[in-house]
């Protein structure tokens, strides 16, 4: 075989042949323009809606190609600004499209540009990584009859049903990451022909941001994190020592309130407290099947008890010191108001986006976290001991079998570009001291801290003031912004009747 190979080299440069050249596959994102829209868009507003075409793979030019729904929403202003913002929100697993239909309301507008860019896996891109099958298992786990045991089976069988489903479909779910939708926001912006764009994110997205920032800085004009989730920060190992950190903070805040001390005098010692003794002797609760019409029974512990008053809505923060106090009093009408609802029977929708949740937690998060601290997490707390710190149990990635990111994932980024952080005081799921620690790496960065508020400041639609601030950090992203509503927010003011 090898004599053979020789002389057919001879041949070649004896006789002038050539071996033939393989062609080179290239593949160019595309936008393509849509008259059916996702959503119902306000009258007057000026937008254009379309798909962006890339590669599932980009290791694989030739290979299987995504479409990923975008409106582009014009400026209110006869002179817009030339720096558009590009928006998308975190999860992972959610839908930026759902923010079409309020567009009206986006202070953005009325200077610049607004792109609504959806990310791949979630409910409007095509395809879609939906698990109904994992709404369906979180239903019935939540049924009081259904021990941990059931649990476990019941979503270890919906993550397999889901992974071989959409395999089955022929996606491939190691292409679902913050990298690649990274990438996916730059095919936008050189398809589009952006020359600098601002960028808005909250929550998961601000991974995004990140991401964005250390692979494809130049075109970056200013970028706003809203409630930011560090790449270096393991969530799993933190989440339950963060929920109680704030439900300290909340409750030692309303003891330092004069009226809210005189109502609910010594409260925290007297809440956490009950939630030990609830967990050494579970709290029986009695609430009707909204299903069957039928008694349902819970045994509800310190871990069960304290997720009813996890602080989730700005609007509802000043009632959580009320909200104890009737447990506290043995009224447990919203203790049966929220056991009911987990009796709710999900709708069709309820699994979306969850492959795509899968897909990006059991590649970038679960790799890096430690099972040892986990462990000790789950059982640090006497108040809450049992409660999970995991959003997905590793009993789950395992059956999910995506590969893990590198180790650089895992790393925090630098930047001098303009960098506002915005936190909620009272925000348990991406806490102040995580965008606090950023700022050492982002040079030219700003952070603002709403009192009272919690988790994704800028939509808060009951007060709009976090909007009005990631607006004229855009306007001016070289200064603090210190709009006048920012500078007139007071403590929050607890509900005491």
């Amino acid at each position: 075989m090898r004599k053979f190979t020789i002389l057919f080299l001879l041949c070649c440069v004896i006789l002038s042949c050539e071996k033939p050249q393989e062609k080179s596959t290239v593949f160019t994102p595309t936008f393509t323009i849509s008259t059916e829209t996702t959503h119902k868009i306000s009258a007057g507003q000026e937008y254009t809606f379309g798909y962006l075409e890339v590669l599932e793979n980009r290791e694989k030019p030739a290979g299987k190609t995504i479409q990923l729904p975008v409106y582009i929403f014009k400026s209110r202003s006869d002179h817009p600004k030339p720096n558009p913002i590009i928006y998308t929100v975190g999860g992972p697993g959610s839908s930026t499209m759902r923010s079409a239909q309020y567009m009206k309301y986006y202070q953005y507008l009325n200077d610049r540009d607004v792109i609504l860019f959806e990310q791949r896996g979630t409910e409007f891109a095509k395809p879609s990584l939906d698990c109904p099958a994992w709404a369906a298992a979180i239903y019935k786990s939540n049924l009081p009859e259904v021990n941990e045991t059931q649990r476990d089976s019941l979503l270890e069988a919906a993550a397999r049903s889901c992974r071989e489903r959409l395999i089955a479909q022929g996606i491939d779910l190691n292409s679902y990451h913050t990298n690649a939708i990274a990438a996916d926001i730059e095919d936008l912006r050189k398809t589009l022909n952006i020359e600098q764009y601002n960028l808005l994110t909250i929550s998961y997205s601000t991974k995004i941001a990140q991401v964005l920032l250390r692979d494809y800085p130049t075109p970056i004009r200013s970028v706003v994190m809203d409630s930011p989730l560090p790449l270096e920060v393991n969530y799993d190992e933190e989440s339950v020592g963060n929920l109680l950190e704030v439900v300290k903070k909340v409750l030692s805040d309303c003891e330092s309130n004069t009226n809210c001390a005189e109502k609910f005098p010594n409260i925290q010692q007297r809440f956490f407290k009950y939630l030990r003794d609830a967990t050494e002797n579970p709290l029986r609760v009695e609430v009707t099947n909204p299903n069957t019409g039928k008694p349902a029974v819970f045994q509800l512990q310190g871990s069960d008890l304290i997720t009813v008053f996890t602080v989730t809505n700005s609007n509802n923060s000043a009632y959580v010191p009320n909200e104890i106090m009737k447990l506290l009093s043995n009224d447990l009408s919203s203790v049966k108001a929220q056991l009911t609802r987990l009796l709710e029977k999900p709708t069709q929708f309820s699994g979306s986006g969850i492959g795509m949740r899968l897909s990006v937690w059991c590649a970038e998060e679960y790799p890096f976290a430690s099972s040892e601290i986990i462990a000790a997490e789950k059982n640090k707390y006497p108040e809450v001991e049992g409660l999970s710190p995991m959003v997905f149990e590793a009993n789950i990635c395992d059956i999910w079998k995506v590969q893990p990111l590198k180790a650089i994932e895992n790393q925090a980024i630098k930047s001098d570009i303009p960098v506002l952080l915005l936190s909620g005081e009272y925000d348990n799921e991406t806490p102040v001291k995580w965008a606090s620690a950023m700022r050492k790496n982002l040079s030219n960065s700003y952070h603002l801290i709403f009192k009272g508020w919690t988790h994704t400041v800028t939509t808060n639609w009951g007060n709009p003031c976090g909007m009005e601030v990631a607006n004229a950090f855009f306007n001016n992203p070289n200064q603090k912004p210190q709009p006048k509503c920012f500078e007139d927010m007071k403590a929050l003011e607890f509900v005491v009747e």
